[in-house]
């Protein structure tokens, strides 16, 4: 049998040599030649675990540190021959107390052990994401954890794989039955299960847990689901603790109110032991960062010249000065490793830097008092160690970074200096500009290594930034982020017409950088646009006719690698709809509009309204792909565009009218001899969870039976 692709809602996955049968009951089974392993493994989070380079270097506690909270989580594990009498902890506390220090140093802990015990005590890790696709929601949380304790617990491999060939659909079923199936059923399996030494399962990061599947949402739109998102894991876990399984489960996320709320009621509280990070240690807290202190600020005196250290008070920085900095730190690991970041800068003098620090005023002009009113303080101290002149820039990039999107939905990829390659491209900037810009916050963000995910060394300085009462005149404005980036993608793409279908900037390469990003994403960008008033509406509509929509579509579908977020934000952005932009602004919008090329290129009048206008675009781009001498070069692209477009006529239209529809006819018609545009409308994983999916599958089905049936009745 030749190589082929069995499972169509696979990413990057090729099978070789497969023999598949279906039973009655619609079950499919695999022949032994199908790795089930590297099945689990294509389709789980690879970056959440605590190894993966994609969280490289991984934040550990210093040697010597937080000795109280790790002798407290090893006392309660009992190491692995005795199960605790709690089999979950939650370890718990605030935004920069180390929790993922913690679950790292322990993660590595009993990796080292195995060389002891003969045996892996580490079942699995899961270190949750805020900004990850991939680790911001659950959708791989189980089969990372199955395909990780198929490794660590050998015995559990064959029923593992088992399970995966009775089923490779079993990838996207839901998380409960996933647990079931991948981790519950194959430890019942064994025969050795009540004398099995027990495995540690770390899960770091609960909090950052937003999104309720692995579709890239919107700012904003993901506020409602977290909380019953959050929930749903933790559900997950009391499942396979009610299964008796020998294994133990270490949670660490902040001590958000629901998830406080749920640990606290039954059958969380009984089962469940609970360490407040704040409070553990009394004094602890201060030992620790003075150890981290003493042993860093040591590291950064052999980098000054002798000649500057003085010789007064022994080692640099002398006794004083360095507890006048603990004093500052107040306990706080993130302060101190956030501070001395800042004093070890290459760029200029650590002397002065270690000066400018103690003597900044230690009581914060800040209006509210909170526990990070001293390292907002900070975070404002090391944007003040910008030039003056520079500070317009450094704000702009800031604002654009926070909301830069990567179109391929690969952000593992999108490192921080290609990110702002393509902004200075689309900005018009002179390359490498914005990276000088950032040059001076070298302390708070990753400038050389990491990817889209952690373009901050901390949440906590991306919320300080939006924060108007702690940032002051350093707070930065998201809304003019949106509209400036926008405005930007518009202007860009304006010179692409079906006759010009690459750039004839002088720039070339470097503008070529800014104007594929810009086709990309105008969508996204223009969505979040969040105009003011009427009249700003009003500015934004009119820019959107001083392009040719028909060819910025066709030239975006050609751009790889392909992915679905450009179809959704078009859909998003009603620009995929029978009825587009319908709001009430649009007829000011057009009564403004005087006309240009992009417009009479459609064929339609001057006068005519932007919906209509809009409309003819998307009309005419689908047409120009489908056309039979192109459709074969637009796919896959075209058809995740074609199944918004159709469901879009389907959702806001007449559902039964639309067979007249021009792109739904000409799909149609070309469909039998381009099956794959079909086949990508049928990737149900992608377009879950709306419920009237199949109905409206249904409705796709009867457009093509219509179109069968009158080609028969004319034959």
């Amino acid at each position: 049998m030749s190589t082929g692709s069995y499972f169509p809602n696979a990413k990057g996955f090729s099978v070789n040599k497969l023999s598949i049968r279906t039973t009655t009951n619609n079950i499919t089974r695999v022949t032994s030649d199908f790795d089930a392993l590297q099945y689990l493994h294509q389709h789980a989070a690879t970056g959440a675990t605590h190894d993966s380079d994609e969280r490289f270097p991984p934040p550990s506690c210093h040697p010597g540190t937080r000795q109280a909270v790790l002798c407290r989580i090893t006392g309660w594990h009992y190491g692995a021959d005795t199960r605790p009498k709690k089999r979950i902890m939650w370890v718990h506390g605030p935004a920069g107390y180390g929790k993922t220090a913690v679950a790292q140093t322990m993660s590595d802990n009993m990796e080292v052990q195995q060389y002891v015990l003969d045996f892996n005590p580490l079942g699995a890790t899961f270190f949750f994401w805020r900004t990850s696709p991939q680790r911001n929601n659950p959708s791989r949380f189980v089969i990372t954890l199955a395909y990780q304790l198929a490794i660590a617990v050998p015995d559990l491999l064959p029923h593992i794989e088992k399970a995966v060939k009775r089923n490779p659909m079993i990838v996207s079923k839901t998380l409960e039955m996933q647990a079931t199936k991948l981790i519950a059923q194959p430890f019942q399996s064994l025969d050795n299960v009540d004398e099995m030494p027990h495995r540690l399962v770390i899960i770091d990061g609960l909090d950052e847990c937003i999104n309720s599947d692995q579709t890239t949402q919107f700012e904003g739109k993901y506020a409602e689901d977290q909380e019953r998102t959050q929930l749903r894991v933790l559900n997950l876990i009391q499942t396979l603790h009610s299964h008796k399984l020998p294994l133990s489960f270490l949670i660490l996320s902040r001590p958000e109110a629901w998830i406080k709320r749920y640990m606290e009621s039954e059958p969380f509280k009984s089962i469940t032991e609970t360490v407040d990070l704040y409070e553990i240690g009394g004094d602890v807290h201060d030992s620790d960062v003075e150890i981290f202190l003493r042993a860093e600020l040591e590291r950064i005196s052999l980098t000054i010249p002798e000649h500057q250290l003085g010789k007064d008070e022994g080692k640099w920085p002398g006794e004083r000065r360095l507890q006048r900095l603990l004093r500052r730190t107040g306990g706080h690991m993130l302060y101190a490793a956030t501070a001395l970041r800042h004093i070890d800068n290459p760029y200029d003098d650590p002397e002065r830097r270690l000066q400018e620090t103690l003597d900044t005023p230690s009581t914060s002009s800040l209006p509210q008092s909170t526990q990070f009113a001293a390292l907002h303080n900070l975070y404002r101290q090391i944007m003040l160690s910008c030039p003056l002149s520079h500070r317009p820039l450094m704000l702009e990039v800031l604002e654009e970074i926070l909301i830069f999107v990567d179109p391929t939905n690969c952000p593992n990829k999108t490192t921080l200096p290609s990110a702002l390659q393509i902004l200075d491209s689309l900005s018009g900037r002179t390359p490498g500009e914005a990276t000088r810009a950032l040059r001076c916050l070298h302390a708070v963000i990753r400038q050389d290594v990491g990817s889209q995910n952690s373009f901050f060394i901390h949440s906590s300085f991306p919320d300080f930034l939006v924060n108007s009462k702690a940032a002051l005149e350093f707070t930065i404005n998201l809304r003019k982020a949106h509209r400036r980036l926008a405005s930007k993608c518009l202007q860009c793409i304006s010179s692409i017409n079906l006759n010009i279908m690459t750039s004839s900037d002088p720039r070339e390469e470097q503008f070529e950088i800014g104007l594929q990003y810009a086709l990309k994403t105008w969508p996204y960008y223009w969505y979040c646009w969040d105009p003011m008033d009427e009249a700003e509406y009003i500015i934004q509509l009119n820019m959107l006719h001083t392009i040719d929509l028909s060819a910025c579509i066709i030239r975006a579908n050609l751009i790889g690698p392909h992915s679905f977020l450009f179809a959704r934000w078009l859909y998003d952005c009603q620009i995929l709809s029978p009825n587009p932009l319908t709001s009430l602004a649009v007829d000011s919008a057009a009564q403004q509009y005087t006309g240009n090329d992009a417009h009479r290129a459609t064929g339609a009048a001057q006068t005519t309204s932007l919906p209509a206008y809009v409309q003819a675009s998307v009309e005419r781009a689908f047409l120009y792909m489908l056309h039979p001498s192109r459709v074969k070069g637009f796919t896959p692209a075209l058809s995740f565009m074609l199944f918004y477009y159709l469901w879009s006529c389907w959702n806001h239209g007449d559902k039964w009218a639309l067979q007249a529809d021009k792109v739904a006819k000409t799909w149609v018609s070309s469909r039998m001899k381009n099956p794959h545009l079909y086949q990508s409308l049928n990737s149900k994983s992608l377009f879950d969870p709306w419920p009237e999916y199949n109905e409206f599958m249904a409705w796709v089905e009867a457009l093509s039976l219509e179109e069968e049936e009158v080609k028969n009745g004319c034959s």
